[in-house]
């Protein structure tokens, strides 16, 4: 059966191939077969007459293609595009028609030999029919059987129909009786062994007569022999037609051309000629060509675009760094005369105080005198404006020269406008705490009459001098005013509105969290607020639970049961719908390696501050948050990775810090913030978020065993017991009160909370009366809050003051589960928890926050931006790719040179495999890297969007350079017939879907099992793309898989240009591997699909399985 299956697929392929085949036959008779054979006798002997014959016949066979064009479309529609062009290609003899005057000179009756519609067909159909290409016979016929068998059936020969007989050349059905007049075939024909009759060879053939060897008995080049017993039998001409591996023969060889089919001609020096060629082609400038050679050496070009593809990466990548360097450097510069510029103005303005003070009191001094003086002349009536004039020239006396051009005394005499200065020092009079006016530049000895907004603000200068003259006053107007908040502090230093912040308080009622499944209080009957404009910090041993407190104040937690209230602002409210203005410092130092801290910070400030904000508040804000963490000294530098070095571990805390402060948060919650640091740097942390709580912030964060004096820079407390009991939560000042009055104190030189927390841990053994498990409900009793039943008992041990009682207690064993049931229990748990995280991902609340962020364009140009410069600090990553892929291409293009018979199919294979598992595992970077910062950002209210394009954008620029370097080894070395540009294309469509796919595998699995199926895949799926038809489901498989798309499209594009003599192979290859012709564009285009269709499974796996 399966032996019939090919068979009969093998017919079908071949019809078409018979009608263009036949074309030429039936133009041939089509002219002479009218014709009285005196005319034609008499026509041979005329050259002139010849050649005009021969243009008819040829003529005749143009115009009949017309007839055979649909068939041939319809059966050979998936190996034959364009039918006149391969036609052309083909059988167009119009240049040379010398093989067909030297065939009608030789046996006078052409016509009358050339192969019916239904002769070629037969041969055809019987040459596959036999399952294999070696048949040396065909089926018997009405001309060659067991009983008639002439010499026009041996191979090479051919017989004539006869002279008075006429064939119908368009019958398909009937062979025609053709047994006279036996001849050797004519040069540039075959005649096949089993029909009498010849059929033209193609172009790119070479069909000259054949010779006898007398070594071997066979007749070169054909390697036939004559039939025993027939001394008149000669060579005759060639005998078979078919695909490369079964008639070699016929194909011109290489390193010759055929410009006929009936003469060879050697390759000059400069050009080289492939197989089947019927012209000479040029060896392109820097080529090298030696004479009959098949191919032109090509590797120079190859050298010269990989040369010039490097040059221009080392340009752009050390261009790209020395632009980042010298933009840093000048913004350094910048920077330094800003401050200094404001410094300058800060000490101005303090000598210009006290000038003002110095002429204050020696005018009130001198009125006092003059006062005392003319007290006693009652006649004379003061002028209540004579005083101010008298402290208006002492004022003027204390102050330096005016400016030149300034008012003179005889303006003043003639009462015109005061100058500046004395309007600037009159309104220092009038308000001594106004900056208007007061704005002094370097160098520049003019003072304005008024400081520029930050709206109007628009070079890199201008708003650092803005941002530092505010922080100078700033820091002046603090120390002068200690009682101030820092919100009047900054309104009276730039004379502006402040951006006030919303307060969010966060009260919590009977706050219990459960573990699904394994029914596990985390924390329990936490009742308590925290409040705007205070820092609280929450403490207790391991264990207590203060991760998960702050988890679920901030929305964070899941897999939990969560009972009670948590109110904001007294309201019930979700705190999802106030996450653009709350600020979560998580516990890992969870930053950016490859920026700098102020690129961190930055950048945190542009995507979460509001959008309306001026870009010179934004750099003010972030400046403030530089200088109140100490990070001046290292704002440049890179913060670091594993692998590359940068700031410590302690300036990577703060760094931390610093990226929820940037934003302006109303709610600072923070988890262990000064793990990690020493007692400066901790001071230094917590010295910058008391002056946010100043702003309104409401601070809390967790904290492990402070130093005293850290400890009393809070401002309330909350104690945890283990198991998430309340202990204490209030005011810092009155827990040693509380904690004396149930008769625990403190030791001398103690820290207080270490003493608390040991005696929680069970270190410490409170004093008699007390044990720890009590501490909790003293706290509830205290407060008038519910005890929960299963701590009743602890009441009585209170009420009784029996220590170690274990009266009222329950037996505490638990009912005794079985394996299966403990196993189920486990299954159900953890689809909870997926669920949960799943829903959390996916929550949506109302925004109450009152803020507008960035847009996703906005965003995604940030997202750009920064993207941008992490992979050119990458670039000696990105090198090492482009070395491999490289080596990858100059092995490749060596050892898997083009085959004729596959058109290179294995080479194509092998580029298949190798550039889908080098590209997608440099894809694995793009997301695996950063997943934590990811995290972060996304949780913040960052645009999954905007972070998801900015990364394939950027590596679109790899999508595009990975093929060119690439095929600079491969295509130079391998030099298949397919255009450079044609390959080029098909890689490029090859590397975006790969890249999409190698995106899912970096987010959905983790980085050891994505570098397993990212190096599996593109093998498996290779191996299945190039199943067989007869493989069945197997094959239909490989039909889905990119690996089937992507080498398809290679080797139509080098099929393409496999025509004439080639046009036999092309159509075998083409139908056993099942390409089609007119399918390379679609294969290009199912790539981009493929490619588009996987990046969006990746961002949603982005979205949904994120964990925030």
């Amino acid at each position: 059966m399966k032996m019939g299956k090919e068979r009969s697929s093998r017919i079908r392929v071949f019809h078409g191939v018979v009608l263009v085949v036949v074309i030429l036959s039936l133009a041939m008779r089509i002219l002479c077969q009218d014709e009285d054979d005196d005319e034609a006798n008499s026509n041979t002997t005329n050259p002139a007459a010849m050649k005009i014959v021969s243009e008819l016949i040829y003529s005749q066979m143009s115009n009949y293609t017309k007839v055979f064009e649909p068939e041939i479309k319809e059966s050979l529609g998936f190996c034959i595009s364009n039918v006149d062009e391969d036609w052309n290609r083909a059988f167009n003899f119009s240049e040379d028609l010398s093989f067909l005057t030297n065939c009608m000179q030789k046996t006078k009756d052409v016509p009358q030999r050339v192969c019916t519609a239904a002769e070629v067909k037969f041969y055809f159909s019987s040459f596959y029919e036999k399952g294999h290409k070696n048949s040396d016979y065909l089926k018997p016929n009405k001309n060659c059987n067991l009983t008639s068998f002439p010499a026009g059936c041996e191979p090479g020969w051919a017989c004539s129909v006869g002279k008075d007989q006429k064939v119908d050349l368009k019958n398909s059905e009937d062979l025609p009786t053709r047994t006279e007049e036996c001849n050797a075939c004519c040069e540039g024909f075959f005649c096949p062994k089993g029909i009498t009759c010849m059929i033209p060879c193609p172009l790119g053939a070479y069909c000259p007569m054949a010779k006898l060897n007398r070594t071997t008995g066979a007749c070169d080049p054909y390697a036939y022999q004559i039939p025993p017993g027939k001394p008149n039998h000669t060579c005759g001409g060639a005998d078979i037609w078919a695909d490369i591996t079964s008639s070699p023969d016929v194909f011109c060889s290489a390193g010759s051309y055929c410009p006929s089919t009936i003469s060879k001609v050697s390759c000059g020096s400069g050009h080289y000629c492939r197989t089947g060629s019927t012209s000479e082609q040029p060896c392109f400038q820097l080529a090298t060509c030696n004479a009959n050679t098949a191919n032109q050496n090509i590797q120079a070009y190859g050298i010269i675009l990989i040369s010039a593809v490097s040059i221009i990466l080392l340009l752009v990548y050390n261009c790209s760094d020395q632009v980042l360097t010298t933009r840093e450097r000048r913004l350094a510069k910048s920077r330094e005369r800003a401050i200094r510029s404001a410094r300058e103005t800060a000490q101005a303005r303090e000598r210009w105080k006290s000038a003002r003070d110095v002429a204050r009191k020696r005018a009130v001094g001198l009125q006092e005198q003059l006062s005392r003086t003319f007290s006693r002349k009652k006649s004379v009536k003061t002028d209540p404006m004579k005083g101010f004039s008298l402290l208006k020239m002492a004022s003027e006396e204390a102050l330096p020269p005016v400016h030149p051009g300034g008012p003179s005394s005889s303006d003043t005499k003639k009462k015109k406008e005061p100058s500046g200065l004395a309007k600037m020092m009159r309104s220092l009079e009038e308000n001594p705490d106004s900056t208007e006016g007061f704005n002094l530049e370097i160098g520049d000895k003019n003072i304005k009459k008024q400081a520029p907004k930050a709206k109007d603000l628009h070079t890199k200068s201008q708003i650092f001098k803005y941002a530092y003259g505010q922080l100078e006053k700033e820091k002046a107007m603090e120390q002068h005013n200690k009682n101030l908040t820092f919100s009047g502090v900054i309104s009276m230093a730039t004379d502006s509105e402040v951006r006030k912040r919303p307060l969010l308080e966060v009260a919590f009622k009977d706050l219990t969290l459960t573990l699904k499944g394994k029914h596990k209080h985390l924390m329990r009957c936490v009742t308590g607020k925290i409040m705007p404009g205070r820092v609280s910090a929450v403490m207790g041993p391991s264990g207590a639970g203060k991760t998960t407190f702050l988890s679920a104040l901030s929305g964070k937690a899941t897999g939990c049961y969560m009972t009670g209230l948590i109110l904001i602002n007294g309201k019930n409210e979700s705190i999802h719908s106030y996450k653009k203005i709350i600020g979560f410092v998580p516990q890992d130092d969870i930053v950016h390696g490859n920026l700098t801290v102020e690129e961190n910070l930055v950048f945190s400030a542009r995507c979460r501050l509001p959008a309306d904000l001026p870009k010179p508040d934004r750099v003010l804000v972030v400046e403030r948050v530089i200088e109140s963490l100490g990070l001046q000294a290292i704002r440049d530098s890179l913060v670091g990775t594993v692998e590359r070095r940068g700031i410590s571990g302690g300036q990577r805390k703060r760094v931390n810090v610093g990226l929820e402060m940037v934003m302006e948060p109303s709610l600072l919650i923070l988890d262990e913030p000064t793990s990690g640091l020493d007692s400066s740097s901790s001071q230094l942390l917590l010295r910058a978020l008391r002056r946010e709580a100043l702003e309104g912030v409401n601070v809390c964060m967790v904290i492990h065993q402070p130093s005293y004096s850290l400890y009393k820079m809070f401002d309330d407390l909350i104690l945890l017991a283990k198991g998430g009991l309340t202990v204490y939560h209030g005011s810092i000042k009155k827990v040693e009160e509380y904690f004396t009055g149930i008769g625990i104190t403190v030791p001398e030189r103690v820290n207080p909370p270490d003493h608390y927390i040991d005696i929680l841990e069970g270190i410490v053994k409170p004093s008699a009366g007390i044990s720890r498990e009590q501490l909790p409900v003293r706290w509830m009793l205290h407060n008038g809050y519910p005890v929960p039943p299963d701590m009743l008992h602890l009441c009585d041990q209170i009420s009784a003051f029996s220590d170690g009682s274990t009266k009222g207690k329950g037996d505490g064993s638990a009912p005794e589960v079985s394996f299966a049931g403990d196993l189920w229990q486990d299954v159900k748990c953890n689809v909870q928890l997926k669920k949960d995280h799943l829903m959390h991902n996916f929550l949506s609340e109302k925004d109450l926050s009152n803020r507008t962020t960035p847009g996703l364009l906005r965003q995604y140009r940030y997202f750009l931006g920064r993207v941008g410069k992490q992979r050119l600090r990458e670039a000696r990553i990105q090198a090492v790719d482009y070395l491999i892929l490289l080596l990858a291409g100059a092995c490749l293009g060596t050892l898997a040179k083009v085959s004729d018979e596959t058109f290179g199919a294995l080479g194509y294979t092998y580029t298949v495999i190798a550039v889908s598992l080098l590209c997608k595992i440099a894809a694995l970077r793009s997301f695996t890297l950063d997943r934590l910062q990811y995290w972060r950002e996304s949780a913040a209210g960052m645009s999954s969007l905007a972070y998801f394009l900015s990364k394939d954008t950027i590596d679109l620029f790899n999508t595009i350079i990975k093929p060119l370097v690439y095929l600079s080894m491969f295509y130079f070395f391998n030099n298949p017939r397919s255009s450079f540009e044609d390959n080029l294309v098909v890689l490029v469509c090859l590397v975006y879907c790969v890249t999409g796919i190698g995106y899912a595998f970096s987010i959905f699995l983790e980085p050891s099992p994505a570098q397993l199926w990212a190096v599996l895949l593109p093998v498996v799926l290779t191996l299945i793309a190039n199943q067989d038809k007869d493989s069945g489901l197997m094959y239909q498989i490989g039909k889905l898989c990119y690996t089937k798309w992507a080498l398809e499209a290679f080797v139509i594009a080098n099929a393409e240009r496999y025509y004439g003599v080639w046009l036999i192979t092309r159509c075998g290859s083409l139908m056993a591997t099942g390409y089609d012709l007119t399918h390379w564009h679609l294969c290009l285009i199912l790539l981009v699909i493929a490619g588009i269709i996987s990046r969006v499974v990746a961002f949603m796996f982005m979205v949904t399985f994120q964990k925030k």
